[in-house]
């Protein structure tokens, strides 16, 4: 019974390990918005839109290089997008 219990407990752990090492990453990132496959009397939002995801990737480009700890990435990329 002790072992069946201990067997129990670890294919859980595996399984939820499993789960979290590869079901943690997103399914899918956003595109980039272009202008040019929107509604005319939208285009000038998607350029916006465009302009700040460009400004976000460079700024998370910069952190990468920069090599920041995760746990201040969030405030050095807020930082950068802001200049």
């Amino acid at each position: 019974m002790q072992n069946r219990v201990t067997l129990l407990f670890v294919a859980a752990a595996l399984t939820a390990l499993t789960a979290a090492l590869w079901g943690g990453a997103p399914a899918r990132a956003d595109k980039i918005v272009d202008p040019k496959t929107v509604a005319p009397e939208f285009r000038e939002a998607a350029e916006k839109r465009r302009a700040e995801q460009v400004k976000l990737i460079e700024c998370n480009n910069a952190a990468k290089a920069a090599k920041i700890p995760r746990r201040d990435l969030a405030q050095y990329v807020a930082e950068c997008f802001d200049k």
